[in-house]
C-alpha cells in the first residue's frame, strides 16, 4: 500500500495506476465519510483501466488509511492542499478530476488553486449556500456526536439514495444495541466538524475547462432542482447526466452506468 509522508504522523494513503493508450488519468476526490474503497468496485476502477485510463484514489487524513495528528485540523482548506500535493507528487497525466458530494467542491476549489485538470466531474455537488444547507451540515455533525456514522446513516439513507439501494442496506440498520457517539478526538468526526467551514458561495464561472454534472434524482436532501439548474447555466461549458434510479451515491449505487458515464465523458481529453 502507498502512502505519501507529509510529517511525523500524518500521510496520505493513495491508490494510483498509471494510464495507457487513453492517456488520462481520473482522479477521485471522495465524499466525507468515503474511501478509495467507492473507486476500486470491480464495476468502476478496472473498467476505467480495462479502458486505458489510470485512475488515483486517495483517503483524506481523518478518513480510512490515511494518518493525521491530533493537532491537526481537518479543515476543507487542508483537503484541498492534499489535493494539490498528491498531484504534484504524483504527477498523474491529464488529470480529470472526479468528486463526490463535497468532493466535488474540494476539486473545484483545487482546480482554481492550480491543480491541474483537464475535465472536472461534479457528483451530486451542486448547492446554494444558506440556512436550508446550514442546517443540514450542522445536523449531520450532532448525529454523529450523539450516535456515530451509526445514526447518521439511519438518519438520512431514506432520503439520500434509492428504494432498491435502501433495502439492500437496511440489513445492517437498526441493530438495536446502543448507539456510540463519536469521540471529539476521532479523525472522521474532527474533519465532518471541520466541513462546517466549507465555502460553497463558489465562482463557478471560473471553472476553463469542461465539467461533466451528474444528479441523482433519489437525493431528497442535497438535491434542489431549480439550484442545481441555476448554478449549472453560470459553467461555461458542461454537460448534465441524470440518474433517475440512484440518489447522492451514485458510484455505490449504481456503479456500472457510473462508469460508463466517465467513459463518454472521457474521450475528447
Amino acid at each position: 500500500m502507498a502512502s505519501l509522508d507529509i510529517a511525523p504522523g500524518e500521510s496520505l494513503h493513495y491508490e494510483y495506476d498509471a494510464p495507457g493508450a487513453a492517456g488520462a488519468t481520473f482522479v477521485f476526490v471522495n465524499a466525507l465519510a468515503g474511501s478509495t474503497a467507492t473507486w476500486q468496485h470491480p464495476e468502476i476502477g478496472p473498467i476505467l483501466r480495462s479502458a486505458g485510463f489510470g485512475t488515483l484514489c486517495w483517503d483524506f487524513r481523518g478518513q480510512a488509511q490515511s494518518r493525521c495528528g491530533p493537532a491537526t485540523d481537518l479543515s476543507p482548506r487542508l483537503v484541498v492542499e492534499d489535493l494539490a500535493r498528491l498531484v504534484a507528487n504524483l504527477a498523474p497525466p491529464r488529470p480529470i478530476l472526479v468528486g463526490l458530494s463535497i468532493g466535488g467542491l474540494f476539486a473545484a476549489q483545487g482546480y482554481i488553486a492550480g491543480v491541474p485538470a483537464v475535465g472536472l466531474v461534479l457528483i451530486n455537488t451542486l448547492r446554494k449556500p444558506g440556512t436550508r444547507l446550514e442546517w443540514i451540515n450542522q445536523a449531520v455533525v450532532a448525529l454523529a456526536r450523539t450516535g456515530g456514522t451509526q445514526l447518521v446513516m439511519e438518519a438520512n439513507l431514506p432520503m439520500l439514495v434509492n428504494p432498491e439501494q435502501l433495502a439492500t442496506m437496511r440489513a445492517g440498520a437498526f441493530s438495536g444495541g446502543p448507539y456510540r457517539p463519536m469521540a471529539p478526538t476521532d479523525g472522521l468526526f474532527r474533519l465532518l466538524a471541520g466541513s462546517l467551514a466549507a465555502d460553497w458561495d463558489f465562482p463557478w464561472e471560473r471553472l476553463a475547462v469542461p465539467v461533466l454534472i451528474m444528479t441523482g434524482l433519489h437525493d431528497r436532501v442535497f438535491y434542489v432542482a431549480a439550484d442545481v439548474e441555476e448554478l449549472a447555466a453560470r459553467i461555461p461549458r458542461y454537460r448534465a447526466v441524470a440518474f433517475p434510479d440512484a440518489g447522492h451515491l451514485i458510484p455505490i449505487e449504481r456503479p456500472r452506468a457510473f462508469a460508463a458515464a466517465l467513459l463518454d465523458f472521457a474521450p475528447g481529453f
